[in-house]
């Protein structure tokens, strides 16, 4: 019956798979299945013992099944998980990376465990800013409080930092992104898409910190049925598919299978940087390249006429607020007539949907970007306004948002910039705040946007909290590992240098009139605003008395008759600190 036991034992354990199990990698709940392997090769064991007539009495005593089942689960199972640990403390010594993750939350337990079962680094220990958590442990590792972490990088020898906090808000992402990189470790950031809910890691997911992930939101998941609603099989045109949000919407168009895609912009080289980032164009569906300008009205109807579309992604505008405010006859120009030269083709030519992309600066503007913005929004709702009076069955929407990170004109490459040449670092004034999205997460909503649609809505993006500027200078400095140079600290690295407030420049900015016409749509991250002004029915006659003045007026009466018809349609704008443009005759 000795003989007999092994024999029994190891085909059981062959059928059970604990000859396959690679130790390195050998999971906890594998001792379940050593325990159910054993258990097994004891019970047949024992009724072989028993048929035989070979148990009890003279034979194997009754206690023996029972010894050794005992014996064999611990044999079996410690020495399994004893090469285990050899295994792993050998690889520890060889170069694996002795990690912290900030956030105990559930996706930091569910990183830390990925990890460890990838044998990719030993997670020493969580950092959590909920003191009910402090010195308990989670899934064997401990959480540590935040305060402490100069301390427990020195004492356990720390290479790299991790931040597992998606739900954190940007305020508290920047102090915890600040706080860290005061540190002498590398920091990686969890992107809030990693996958980590469906069970996958790969540690290529973790990104080096930068400040785009910390003052971008935790991005909700793009509904694909509302995407393909709009992009799937349909023939688009994007208007400024060069910039920063037109290229972003090629790139998510182009994976969502169009049956046509036609990119237009006045600049050969940003127009020729978004077609070779495309994937799918030459392959799967025809993909045009068209050099022109919106601002000119022939062009559009011919091209609308030649291509046969079905949705209109209008992106084409001029907006950097101090370049726009120096140039306002080519900003009107281009902003107001290009928008109503794509309006007005688009009308006529019967495109299903027309998507205008504006902006927060169109609220209650004071810049002559925000101002062009604003009457291209109201003459949009002219066109929306005769589609529903003619029964045409064609949608016009806008789609209003903030600052996107690392557009062109956008302060986070340019603190960037001024940060590698040593500072100083300009902000406008210490109280200036502004709305930022990342520009993956804005085009998203805005197809979805368009998904939404009735026809003739504003919709809002959800944009969270505004970000103080003066904050974000100061964090991206100790993000880069130096130190601000102020009146505590001399001998700081980069200086901050306030500049005063630009022309046209507001302190903060608004994304809608009236919080009260503000209504919930069927995504959590866009918002309607409802109609609370009958300014589109008079824009027809404003745009004339506009494109009358464009030759005869200086840009110091333009820009003061811009406002005037805003003032005009949309009743007095409201300035909060706001800087005039000189006149200039």
């Amino acid at each position: 019956m000795i003989v007999v036991a092994p024999c029994v034992a190891v085909p059981v354990f062959i059928r059970s798979g604990l000859y396959r199990m690679v130790l390195r990698f050998l999971p906890e709940k594998a001792f379940l299945t050593i325990f159910r392997a054993v258990v097994i090769s004891a019970l047949i064991w024992t009724a072989l013992a028993f048929f035989s007539g070979s148990y009890g009495g003279s034979g194997v005593p009754r206690t023996v099944p029972f010894i050794f089942g005992i014996l064999a689960l611990f044999g079996i199972g410690i020495s399994r998980f004893a090469a285990k640990w050899i295994l792993l403390n050998s690889a520890r010594n060889a170069g694996t990376r002795r990690i912290l993750i900030y956030g105990a939350g559930r996706s930091g337990n569910a990183l830390a465990h990925a990890m460890q079962e990838a044998g990719v680094a030993e997670v020493l220990g969580f950092l959590d800013d909920d003191a009910k958590l402090h010195a308990r442990n989670l899934g064997g590792i401990r959480v540590y409080d935040p305060t402490n972490l100069k301390q427990l990088v020195d004492i356990l020898g720390i290479d790299e930092i991790v931040l597992s906090i998606p739900s954190a808000s940007t305020e508290e992402k920047l102090r915890v992104g600040a706080l860290v990189a005061d540190l002498p470790v590398s920091v990686r950031i969890l992107p809030a898409s990693s996958g980590l809910s469906s069970g996958r890691f790969d540690v290529q997911m973790l990104e080096k910190l930068d400040i785009a992930q910390l003052i971008g939101r935790s991005a909700v998941p793009p509904d694909r049925e509302l995407l393909d609603k709009v992009v799937r099989g349909k023939r688009i045109l994007i208007t400024g598919a060069g910039g920063s949000i037109g290229a972003h919407l090629a790139r998510l168009i182009d994976q969502h299978a169009p049956s046509e895609l036609i990119l237009l912009d006045n600049s050969e080289y940003a127009l020729y940087r978004v077609w070779n980032s495309l994937h799918n164009a030459r392959q799967f569906y025809p993909a045009h390249t068209i050099l022109g300008s919106v601002a000119e009205k022939g062009f559009m109807m011919r091209l609308m006429a030649t291509h046969t579309i079905d949705v209109i992604f209008h992106a084409a505008a001029f907006k950097h607020v101090d370049l726009v405010e120096q140039n306002t006859r080519e900003a009107v120009r281009n902003n107001v007539y290009g928008t109503r030269n794509v309006l007005d083709a688009a009308f006529e030519t019967g495109v299903k949907s027309v998507v205008l992309i504006s902006t927060d600066k169109a609220v209650n503007p004071t810049s002559v970007m925000g101002a062009t913005k604003r009457l291209s929004e109201l003459s949009l709702r002219s066109y929306a306004d005769r589609a529903e009076l003619e029964r045409t069955g064609q949608k016009f929407l806008t789609v209003r948002f903030g600052n996107v990170i690392g557009s062109s004109g956008s302060v986070v490459p340019l603190f960037r910039e001024q940060i590698a040449r040593g500072g100083p670092v300009t902000v406008t004034h210490r109280d200036v705040s502004r709305y930022f999205m990342a520009a993956s997460e804005a085009v998203e909503l805005i197809v979805q946007s368009a998904a939404l649609s009735q026809g003739g809505e504003t919709f809002v993006l959800d944009m969270g909290e505004p970000v103080k500027i003066h904050q974000l200078a100061r964090d991206m400095v100790r993000l880069a590992g130096l130190a601000v140079r102020d009146e505590k600290h001399p001998d700081g690295d980069i200086e901050i240098k306030f500049t005063d407030l630009r022309p046209g420049e507001k302190l903060s900015e608004q994304l809608w009139y009236d919080i009260n016409a503000i209504e919930k749509t069927g995504h959590p991250k866009i918002m309607m605003v409802k109609r609370r002004t009958d300014a589109g029915r008079h824009i027809s006659e404003a745009l004339d008395t506009l494109e009358t003045a464009l030759d005869e007026l200086d840009e110091g009466a333009l820009r003061d008759l811009v406002f005037d018809l805003i003032s005009g349609l949309n009743g007095d704008r409201s300035e909060p600190r706001v800087v005039a443009f000189p006149h200039r005759q």
